[in-house]
């Protein structure tokens, strides 16, 4: 989930500026017909536009941005046994699937933690927590790194990116054919351009619609994640992919040693059912398990 949630954070954030900025330069009157209501036509290729710059401005800053947030230490040079085995595993993992070698960096979280950013697949940055690296087998690491290296190769962050540029599309055109309705509607008085009430709904609307939006990047997610397990179980072995996941899964059944939140592989371990699922960013633990065990790879 952190790569998830930091994506999904700096995607609504540069969407939110942009739309403020957008709404104080005047481009929102320049969207208006000469009457009520908005030119629909541009409206749509002033959306995508944005709505893919916002997404795409996202995945670009993913790096620096996931190494702010969780204060990653990037390993250029081993100090000790330990860093050069990190490094070494993943030059390996990453010679066998094919990519560049990334960053490796580990940051400071006994939570058992690991993610994989960045906008390309041969300059992308893998980190992994303190707590794993205290607590799981060496082998067991190695297939989390795996894992996020299939991430990487199979370029999930590009195609999300992709995904997101649509939502983005969808939610800044409906916010603003919603604005406009509502505020044609409380005005009533014929006037031209764009009422108070328009700014008000569209930046309300934009995150209602773009968390319901979510819910779509939520599903590409969970179906990568499939996939990014059959590369850990390729690149490192599925015993081992197996046995990582079982391992955190015993963690969560210990209670209170790990909060319901970002944990390795970005898994929440409670049991979702309904509309939360539709939120979850991974699959059930034991449906993963499963699918390895009986070699369905989703």
């Amino acid at each position: 989930m952190m790569r998830i949630a930091l994506f999904l954070l700096t995607n609504l954030a540069v969407i939110v500026v942009a739309s403020i900025t957008l709404s104080l330069l005047g481009v929102n009157s320049y969207l208006a017909q000469s009457g009520t209501g908005l030119d629909l036509g541009n409206l749509l290729i002033f959306s995508a536009v944005f709505g893919f710059a916002g997404s795409f401005i996202s995945l670009l800053i993913s790096k620096p941005m996931a190494k702010w947030s969780t204060r990653a230490q990037i390993i250029k040079q081993p100090s000790n046994s330990g860093e050069k085995w990190l490094l070494d595993t993943v030059r390996e993992l990453s010679e066998k699937a094919g990519i560049g070698m990334p960053e490796v960096g580990v940051f400071p979280a006994q939570q058992s933690n690991a993610f994989a950013t960045g906008w390309n697949k041969n300059a992308a940055l893998v980190a992994v927590s303190q707590g794993m690296l205290q607590r799981f087998r060496p082998e067991e690491v190695r297939a989390v790194l795996a894992h996020e290296i299939g991430h990487v190769a199979n370029g999930d962050m590009v195609t999300l990116s992709l995904i997101q540029g649509v939502v983005n599309t969808f939610v800044i055109f409906a916010a603003r054919v919603v604005g406009s309705v509502v505020d044609s509607f409380l005005r009533r008085d014929g006037e031209g351009g764009l009422g108070f009430g328009y700014y008000i709904v569209v930046f309300i609307a934009e995150i209602i619609f773009g968390i319901a939006a979510s819910t779509i990047v939520m599903w590409f997610s969970r179906r990568r994640e499939y996939r990014a397990d059959v590369a850990g179980a390729q690149l490192a072995d599925r015993r081992d992919m197996v046995s990582a996941l079982q391992r955190l899964k015993a963690e969560y059944e210990v209670p209170n040693q790990m909060p319901d939140s970002l944990v390795a592989f970005g898994i929440n371990s409670g049991v979702r059912h309904g509309l939360a699922a539709l939120f979850r960013s991974h699959p059930p633990l034991d449906d993963r398990i499963q699918a390895l065990n009986e070699k369905r790879y989703g």
